[in-house]
């Protein structure tokens, strides 16, 4: 005879199943009634509350105080999303910068539903032949001699793979990053990280790390030097061509060319972490090629899964990876490099090579950057700088509180802009490459209108 507990838990259990059968039926639908929606969205505020972090509910300019309206994403495409109560939103955040070729494109999208028609995963003994084909094309497509691909499935992944390889090409123990750098929250990436709110509660990290100021060459060479006189050798400098999360910060003239010189000087393994300026964001392909240097290992991730699948990479020389030649498996992922996220990868670096993506987004960011600077020409007491390269465009304020008064009144006009994880006053656009000219004109005229009305505190 079953016990009271052994009923309790049947009940759960078949409660737990009705609601997963609710769930599923809602995935299958295109679009949903009122009623459904509304029950979304109490349902998506609650489960935030009690089972995600109730911190995203006051963090997120999306939801009011005490959660009576909350803005709940449902369904994408193009240039766009639309909430779950049918609001559609110009996408000028991008998912941090993973929709270079715009949501779900449909040539992304038939690649990996092609595949999951066949296969979704690997064995992990056979050989997969979609891995071998995308580090061949993307040996064919990055700078210089990078040859080899080691495949994960985020940015901080391929972070961390970069500087096992770097660690494994000397014994030299220490690793140079920048100021107002960001390259992930993993420990090894958030070693590298400049925030001190991100770092200061896992302390100590991993050793070995300095931080120079970004674009101070002199500065790199001393401590270069430094180093060496104290037995503590640097091994490896990880870099963003173009900071990201520091605020959009365009590097001087020759800054990148120099720290190449300096690390050939010194045998140091080059790292450009390009996650965020990698797939055509900044007008190349990659950023190293605006400035025509080849580093030792790059990272990818973001929107190298084309804004479908999950996908990141790090390619880099034979000199630095061959290490990993005589045992492979000293670092592995189970789904870095699964036949859904290569395929989805495939056919991104497809659309962007056949769209001529990274050209246009040269084109159009100078048309935006321009715009947007005319927009604020009035407005200096408000606005510090607006500077970018691409359709990597940073907007600087004055003070935070002013940024976010202008994010959040772009939002309720139907467009999504967010700050830079380091520089809180600076808030990015980063839309998609394929956006349109109506749609940045649209983002301008608003852009002006909210910064109009906001008032100096």
């Amino acid at each position: 005879m079953s016990t009271k507990t052994e009923v309790k838990n049947n009940e759960q259990v078949e409660q737990v199943n009705e609601y997963i059968q609710q769930v599923l039926a809602l995935i299958e639908k295109q679009e949903v009634t009122a009623e459904e929606a509304a029950w979304v969205t109490k349902e998506t505020v609650d489960n935030f509350r009690d089972h995600v972090n109730p911190g995203f509910l006051s963090y997120r300019k999306t939801v009011t105080e005490g959660g009576q309206f909350a803005a709940v994403e449902w369904s994408d495409g193009g240039s766009c999303f639309t909430d779950i109560n049918g609001k559609k939103y110009i996408d000028c955040l991008g998912g941090f910068g993973i929709y270079n070729v715009g949501h779900r494109h449909p040539k992304v999208v038939k690649a990996v539903t092609d595949q999951l028609n066949r296969q979704a995963l690997h064995s992990q003994d056979l050989l997969d032949p979609l891995r071998a084909m995308l580090a061949k094309i993307l040996a064919d497509i990055t700078p210089g001699d990078l040859q080899y691909s080691f495949f994960t499935n985020s940015g901080t992944e391929s972070v961390e793979a970069a500087l096992k390889l770097a660690k494994m090409y000397s014994d030299r123990s220490t690793i140079i990053s920048t100021t107002r750098s960001f390259h992930g929250k993993s420990l090894g990436s958030l070693s590298g990280t400049a925030k001190g709110i991100f770092r200061k509660p896992f302390l100590p990290l991993i050793p070995g790390f300095r931080h120079v100021p970004y674009g101070d060459i002199d500065m790199m060479r001393k401590t270069f030097e430094s180093c060496a006189l104290v037995g503590e050798d640097v091994g490896a400098v990880i870099l963003e061509p173009i900071q990201g999360e520091g605020g959009i910060i365009i590097p001087p003239q020759d800054y990148l060319k120099q720290v190449r010189e300096l690390c050939d000087e010194y045998d140091v393994v080059l790292i450009f972490d390009e996650v965020q300026t990698g797939m055509g964001r900044t007008g190349k392909m990659f950023a190293a090629e605006l400035y025509e240097v080849t580093p030792d290992i790059i990272c990818l991730a973001k929107a190298f899964g084309g804004g479908v699948m999950p996908a990141g990479a790090v390619v880099a020389n034979e000199k630095v990876f061959k290490n990993l030649f005589d045992n492979p498996f000293m670092h592995t992922t189970t789904f870095g490099g699964n036949p859904l996220a290569c395929a989805a990868a495939i056919a991104t670096i497809g659309v962007l090579i056949e769209e001529n993506l990274p050209e246009r987004a040269a084109e159009v960011g100078e048309y935006f950057l321009k715009g947007l600077k005319e927009a604020a020409a009035e407005h200096g007491d408000k606005v510090l700088e607006i500077r970018g390269q691409g359709l990597m465009i940073g907007i600087e304020f004055h003070k935070d509180e002013i940024g976010y008064e202008v994010s959040k009144g772009m939002f309720d006009h139907g467009i999504l802009v967010a700050g830079t994880l380091v520089n809180s006053k600076t808030i990015r656009i980063e839309p998609p490459l394929t956006i349109s000219y109506e749609e940045v004109d649209t983002v301008i005229n608003t852009f002006k209108e909210v910064l109009a009305k906001v008032a100096i505190q």
